[in-house]
């Protein structure tokens, strides 16, 4: 593969051609901006013919030689190279041309990768000459084709006065020029870098079997072989830095002595080279600057970008290069998006922000994403995320736009009041599929599947949104329960009611406040802060009495005899239990009569009332099928399963935990189909069929892993540790 291009399958002798004087220094990376054109020379008075254009001039100096070398700290990008070098290499398998497109948004170092990948390309023997230009496709007069042209020409060694005039003519010689290089055994590397536009690459594509890469913050689609550039790895960002400082000082300690602090800067940065060599230049700039005063002042200026700018590159003025390509549409929908809370947007979502329909946006959406302002999120269609560099350079423009007159702060603030109420509207109406039968369910989400999909998808943006008011903070409390229960995000479970709590003291709000006691106790309960949990049931029982509300007050009996279950209170759990009981039944809410019936069972199982514990798990069971809750006929089985175990049914055990494993998995419940696994591989056990039992306990941790519920996984694991010892596998025991 290496040192092979076509010209050698040619037979031709192919090596570096001679360079004269205008190949080095300033003729690199020819910048042409301003140059006049006007008095350029049509050859033959006006008309060219191909002959003309494969005329061979006299020698003059050509620049083939203008590729400057990468920046000190150039790391992290063997994948992207691998890449690039595949498209370049003259003995690839396809036959396409050998163009690689490099996108990616300003400062995320696609010069610097299409330099280094120019360089090894070269240094395998692929290349005889490298012609650079520079098209400025993000100035406010980028460079024209024809422009380009004519520089290109000139380093190919056309002398000025042989330019044809701009046109048809100029591209036809560029690729006479090209052609007749071939023949002679050379193979060109073009690099066109800032490009904006198609049309500033197109003509400049060479024929053959040179090559191109072309650089641009835009997806330019057609030329040739697409790679979008990201930001560096953590690892690869410290690395980066740490390189830039020694350059300027080899034995500059700073990142050797505090990783931590170049972890939580190289964060800062965003891990763009770009914001990390400003970085680097101003803590060179003041040798004596912990790492760490450099990282808290990047999180606690006024906008993080005014710590990225070191007088001579600023990521701001990159950031308004590319906010000025944009039409007043795009640029309107970049400066709203920074409203939305949580860390990606939906395109519905966008919508609704945006005030318009969902094509007219998703259409916006797509071509800021080309734009790489902002980025599709890779694992669900139909979303995107903006990097936080570039949402807090959309604040700013948003309270510029706002500060000179130019958008009202009210459109704003409506627009702010609309995503916040879709976030929550959706929310309720996702959760009335997570509650037990009978209860009204909206057509918004078509199932429970549906309605969990959405909550997947939305919990980083509902729990931000929680963050944003008082009362979303207080809707989202209630219509986030079941979800966050479900799926086990206990923490945010537990955050959200504390944001509700909060809330009520602010709005005054007296109604809600025994509610939100209720929830956040039993979010305690889940966290297993049993304590915690007490009091917080404790007062929204007695809240609950004070007004009268029979039935909430059942509902906070029955979670207090939970938390006083987990603490050994077992008597006080079971007078709790029966007191919500009796409350349930007289307000006729059977499910909840269900709900206290299986509490109880699992409370007089810790009590080593068996048959008592039996009666009163199959009357859940029963009274659950009765109402038709699948979810909590599957807990009913679960428990119920061992209590079979503690009377030595176990055949009865085995197909109990089957039962609610199957029933679990029907729900989309998985951590409960983790506790039916768990279970199920204790009956394995009891039955002496050691290798199921393994296989299910195996499940099951696996299964507590994906939700990240270490109790139930240190559960299992010491489950899993007895069936090896049955097996007689101490090693994997210990």
């Amino acid at each position: 593969m290496g040192g092979k291009n076509t010209a050698k399958r040619k037979g031709k002798k192919s090596g570096k051609p001679q360079q004269g004087q205008a190949g080095r220094g300033s003729s690199a990376g020819n910048d042409f901006r301003g140059a006049g054109f006007a008095g350029s020379q049509v050859l033959g008075h006006g008309t060219m013919t191909a002959n003309t254009y494969v005329q061979q001039y006299a020698p003059v100096p050509t620049a083939l030689d203008a590729l400057p070398q990468p920046p000190v700290g150039f790391t992290g990008r063997e994948d992207d190279l691998a890449y690039i070098l595949g498209v370049l290499d003259p003995d690839r398998a396809d036959e396409g041309p050998a163009v690689a497109v490099l996108s990616g948004w300003g400062g995320v170092g696609k010069t610097t990768l299409a330099y280094a990948a120019g360089h090894a390309a070269q240094n395998r023997g692929w290349f005889t000459g490298v012609l650079l230009v520079d098209l400025h496709g993000y100035d406010p007069r980028p460079a024209q084709a024809e422009e380009a042209l004519e520089a290109l020409l000139r380093s190919l060694g056309v002398p000025h006065e042989h330019l044809p005039p701009p046109g048809a003519g100029r591209e036809a010689l560029y690729r006479s020029q090209l052609n007749a290089r071939q023949e002679k055994g050379e193979r060109l590397l073009v690099v066109t870098d800032n490009a904006s536009a198609i049309a500033q690459v197109q003509p400049l594509v060479p024929p053959g079997h040179h090559g191109m890469l072309v650089t641009s913050r835009h997806r330019l689609t057609g030329l040739g072989r697409m790679r979008t550039v990201n930001r560096l790895q953590p690892e690869d960002a410290v690395a980066l830095l740490e390189a830039a400082l020694k350059n300027n000082d080899p034995d500059d300690p700073r990142v050797r002595e505090d990783p931590e602090a170049a972890e939580r800067l190289a964060s800062a940065c965003g891990y763009l080279p770009l914001a990390l060599q400003i970085t680097a230049a101003l803590l060179a700039q003041d040798p004596e600057q912990p790492l760490s005063e450099r990282a808290d002042a990047l999180g606690g200026t006024e906008s993080v970008l005014d710590g990225l700018d070191d007088g001579e590159r600023s990521l701001r003025t990159m950031f308004d290069q590319s906010l000025e390509r944009l039409t007043p549409q795009e640029q309107d929908l970049f400066r709203l998006l920074a409203l939305n809370p949580g860390p990606d947007i939906s395109t519905p979502a966008a919508a609704v922000l945006a005030d318009q329909p969902q094509p007219a946006t998703e259409r916006l959406l797509a071509r800021l994403a080309t734009s790489h302002l902002i980025e599709r999120t890779p694992a669900v269609r139909g979303r995107w995320q903006m990097h936080d560099l570039l949402r807090a350079y959309a604040h700013e423009q948003a309270t510029a736009t706002m500060d000179r007159g130019r958008t009202p702060r009210r459109r704003y603030d409506q627009a702010h009041d609309r995503l916040i109420n879709h976030y929550i509207q959706h929310a309720q109406a996702a959760s009335t599929h997570l509650d037990p039968p009978g209860s009204p369910v909206p057509a918004r989400f078509t199932d429970r599947d549906h309605a969990l999909e959405w909550f997947d998808a939305e919990r980083e943006n509902l729990i931000a949104t929680a963050h944003t008011t008082p009362q979303a903070a207080l809707d989202l409390s209630s219509a986030l329960g079941s979800y966050l229960k479900w799926r086990r995000h206990l923490q945010d479970h537990v955050v959200v009611n504390a944001l509700a709590l909060d809330a009520c003291t602010k709005l005054n709000d007296t109604r809600n406040k025994a509610t939100v006691w209720n929830n956040l106790g039993g979010a305690l309960l889940e966290f297993r802060r049993f304590e915690d949990a007490v009091h917080a049931l404790e007062t929204a029982r007695d809240l609950y009495q004070q007004t009268g509300n029979t039935q909430r007050e059942a509902t906070a009996w029955n979670n207090l005899g939970g938390a006083l279950q987990e603490l050994r209170r077992f008597d006080d759990a079971l007078h709790a239990l029966e007191t919500a009981r009796d409350l349930y039944q007289q307000t006729g809410d059977t499910n909840g009569v269900a709900d206290a019936w299986n509490n109880l069972g699992t409370a007089l199982q810790d009590l080593r009332r068996f048959d008592d514990a039996l009666h009163a798990l199959e009357t859940a069971r029963d009274l659950y099928q009765q109402t038709g809750d699948t979810h909590g006929e599957a807990t009913g089985w679960n428990n119920l399963g061992n209590a079979y175990g503690d009377l030595g049914r176990f055949d009865d055990a085995l197909h109990a935990h089957q039962t609610a494993r199957d029933l679990h998995q029907q729900t989309g419940d998985t951590h409960g189909e983790a506790t039916a696994w768990n279970n199920l591989g204790t009956a394995y056990q009891e039955l002496r069929r050691f290798d199921d039992a393994l296989h299910a306990h195996q499940t099951a941790r696996d299964l507590h892993q994906q939700n990240g519920n270490t109790h139930g996984e240190a559960t299992a694991w010491n489950n899993l540790g007895t069936a090896y010892q049955e097996l007689r596998r101490f090693d994997d025991a210990l």
